[in-house]
């Protein structure tokens, strides 16, 4: 029999064997060539997620970040520098291995936990769930946590698990952290908007947009929300709001993707999270360690204890689906991470609050220092006619001011050029438009100092750009 090695043109049916190409003979598009002449790739044969405007949009604000390295930047929603010590970060590794030594785990043990792969959904799932009990009250077993790469990768899994055919909907409170719209862009999920209120997030405008989306043959699956101190607005659900987007989503089947990274670095006791509230399955909770321990740990988790019932009738949790897509797509999280996060968590007996006392009560102040100077540089009563306004967070790390012009990529660019301030303009994080005029300021990164300079020169600029626009 004619193998692969013995090929020629009797058995590839060349034209000298009288199976030739169909007349006329059809020629393959020369590939494109870069300005070297060597072949290149054409951008528009990539996957559609490469030009989405919210890339170029992040990408021109690094571009602008770096472009003026002396200007004031309210953009990065980083934790405070002034916090971590490197030291930190050996102290933290050596309690962890010094917790499995103790837990009987033998030299073999603790070096493969170290330097090998280790389990999909994590190794410290039991300290992560032991610290949700006692930080928020969410009381899980270990088995529906899966530890990830950072709350981006939790995104992902579930939002790939959950969207499953081009008829299904994720819902998204609009603006709303780029992440998550992120992640759909590059899921092909198509994203619905509900725009939040004067005063956050509305369960009747979702109710609406559920409604809306049903009408339209369409299948929401899941709302993805930040229920409190929200990036970028700054806003928070009050306990009968949250309490009413629970009953909200037993009654129209979905479920709740509940995002809080800002909780334990804010000051003042905070409200239940969702997922402490929830007694019937309803929210997957989303959880990150970069703003409570550190962001260079790359640690977060997802809680997924909803029941999954296969075909033959066997039962299991969300949270097995999701480490089946993780393998795929990291693996594992970086055992080494893992156990410097686990560290911290047996500092403090897995009371994260506890490691965040003193940055919250910074961030606290800095978002009143942030308030104070721009009630100083805007007095009330030349608001009105200004044109200019601005929410005030109880906590978390930004908050939004409006102004009477359009705050976009054209107005950032002046802003930094010729007034050395930074800030990010909202329209990026609306899903479908809107936010044109109102930008977005990030208190956690800077010192008190530079906020008090930071605002001084963002109301230069304000009044400026308000002559200029007319």
């Amino acid at each position: 029999m004619p193998s692969v090695d013995r090929a020629g043109p009797p058995l590839v049916g060349g034209p000298e064997a009288g199976g030739g190409l169909p007349e006329p003979a059809r020629r393959l598009p020369e590939p494109p060539r870069n300005r070297t002449g060597a072949p290149g790739l054409r951008k528009e044969e990539l996957h559609g997620s490469v030009s989405d405007p919210v890339l170029d949009t992040m990408n021109f604000l690094n571009e602008v970040t770096h472009r003026y390295p002396d200007a004031v930047s309210f953009a990065p929603g980083r934790p405070y520098d002034g916090f971590f010590d490197t030291e930190d970060v050996f102290r933290h590794l050596r309690r962890y291995l010094d917790h499995l030594a103790a837990e009987g785990a033998g030299p073999e043990q603790v070096r493969s936990a170290i330097f090998q792969y280790g389990p999909t959904a994590g190794q410290i799932r039991e300290l992560v769930a032991d610290s949700l009990r006692k930080d928020e009250g969410i009381d899980v077993p270990p088995a529906s946590v899966v530890v990830t790469v950072g709350c981006q990768e939790a995104m992902f899994l579930a939002v790939r698990a959950l969207i499953s055919g081009p008829d299904d909907v994720l819902l998204v409170s609009s603006p709303c952290y780029v992440g998550i719209t992120g992640a759909a862009r590059l899921l092909d999920v198509e994203v619905g908007a509900v725009e939040e209120g004067e005063k956050g997030f509305d369960c009747a405008a979702l109710e609406a947009a559920i409604l809306a989306e049903r009408a339209r043959g369409r299948r929401p699956r899941a709302f993805y929300v930040i229920p409190d101190h929200s990036n970028p607005s700054g806003t928070s659900m009050t306990l009968p709001a949250r309490q009413e987007l629970l009953d909200l989503a037993e009654r129209h089947d979905i479920l709740i993707l509940e995002d809080s990274p800002y909780r334990m670095v804010s000051p003042g006791e905070q409200l239940p999270t969702l997922k402490s509230l929830d007694r019937e399955h309803r929210v997957v909770h989303l959880g990150s360690y970069s703003k409570t321990l550190f962001p260079g740990t790359r640690v977060g988790f997802v809680v997924a204890d909803q029941p999954v019932v296969d075909e033959a009738g066997n039962t299991g949790l969300l949270a097995d689906e999701l480490a089946r897509i993780k393998s795929m797509l990291t693996v594992n999280t970086s055992p080494v991470s893992q156990a410097v996060t686990a560290g911290m968590l047996l500092s403090v007996d897995g009371r994260t609050s506890e490691l965040n006392t003193r940055t919250a009560a910074y961030y606290g102040d800095a978002m009143r220092v942030t308030l104070r100077e721009l009630d100083r540089r805007f007095p009330e009563d030349e608001r009105g006619a200004l044109g200019i306004g601005w929410n005030e967070p109880a906590g978390g790390f930004f908050l939004a001011v409006n102004v009477p012009f359009r705050a976009d990529n054209a107005a950032l660019e002046r802003s930094a050029e010729e007034f050395g301030v930074i800030w990010t303009p909202m329209s990026y994080f609306y899903p479908q438009g809107g936010g044109e005029s109102s930008l977005r300021l990030s208190v956690s990164y800077l010192s008190h100092e530079e906020i008090v300079d930071g605002v001084d020169r963002l109301a230069r600029f304000v009044r400026a750009q308000t002559h200029r626009s007319g």
